[in-house]
């Protein structure tokens, strides 16, 4: 975002004193020593608000935050020490979401009128929960107004682009090293969404993963105490679709972990239990690290 003047949240992860150079829109950190075949993305944790987003945006700031998987960044930080690699937004999902395609533009944010006979490519666009979404917690709406076309390409090129860029990247590096690569695309969910489950495994219905590695994830998640389920309410967004290529040596799950676990949801604050959250998704991490993924893949 280097051409944005952005707000930092005081729970950004890196803050950065005023005249210095903005946030990248995405971080990638590798390990030092020691690696593994899997990538930790988190592409809903960004919260460098752009200043002039904020001004115009008809929800405040409290509001806007309910959108983020608040502090993904923060549990799964410890996968670089693991010998994990990490990619990061850092821009938040209401200003662009990069678990959608740079195509699903929903038409009512910029005022276009579709043909009713036209099929709809995209319910998530036409949803409100596009690219760049018009609507955000609660249902309510972002914006003050209609955005116009400019605005929306300038936001993809911005933030979109070199995130999928930079996780591509990384993928690619992983398969050249390891022969193959598995993505874990972690996310946080409503408490609401799915009550007494704490982790939602989406691997698209086995699409987009190795049965034996959405096993091995699942019970790696569930040796932390962890109740789990697969699929519903969520099978996997844009990224497990786009990245999940078992074929070719790729595979992707997505991660839900449930909000009550480690946050207080109205607040969009760290509840008393996060550390013990975190704890357990160290212990998690260091456990992906040790499995025979080869022998998975068997």
């Amino acid at each position: 975002m280097n051409d944005m003047v952005v707000k930092l949240t005081s729970a950004t992860r890196t803050a950065r004193p005023p005249g210095t150079a903005a946030l990248p829109p995405v971080e990638v950190l590798r390990p030092l020593r020691g690696t593994a075949p899997v990538i930790i993305a988190s592409p809903h944790s960004g919260r460098a608000y752009p200043e002039r987003f904020l001004e115009q945006s008809a929800l405040s700031l409290d509001l806007l935050r309910r959108s983020e998987d608040a502090f993904m960044d923060e549990l799964y930080a410890s996968a670089p020490a693991a010998g994990l690699t990490l990619v990061l937004a850092t821009f938040p999902r209401v200003y662009v979401d990069p678990n959608r395609s740079a195509d699903e533009l929903d038409p009512l944010l910029t005022g276009d009128r579709t043909d009713p006979l036209t099929p709809i490519r995209s319910p998530r666009a036409h949803a409100g929960l596009g690219v760049v979404p018009r609507l955000g917690a609660d249902g309510l709406s972002i914006h003050s107004g209609l955005l116009d076309r400019a605005e929306i390409a300038h936001r993809i090129a911005l933030c979109h682009t070199p995130y999928h860029a930079a996780l591509e990247a990384e993928i690619a590096r992983t398969v050249d090293r390891h022969g193959f690569a598995i993505l874990i695309d972690a996310h946080s969910m409503p408490s609401i969404s799915a009550p007494g489950i704490d982790a939602v495994i989406g691997d698209r219905h086995g699409v987009s993963c190795a049965p034996r590695i959405t096993d091995a994830i699942e019970s790696a998640l569930q040796a932390q105490g962890l109740r789990t389920r697969r699929n519903t309410p969520y099978a996997g967004g844009y990224t497990t679709e786009r990245y999940g290529q078992p074929d070719h040596a790729r595979h992707a799950v997505q991660i839900e972990l449930n909000r009550a676990l480690y946050l207080d949801e109205g607040r969009v604050a760290r509840s008393g239990t996060f550390d013990s959250l975190r704890w357990r998704i160290d212990a998690f991490l260091a456990s992906i690290v040790a499995i025979d993924w080869v022998e998975k893949l068997a």
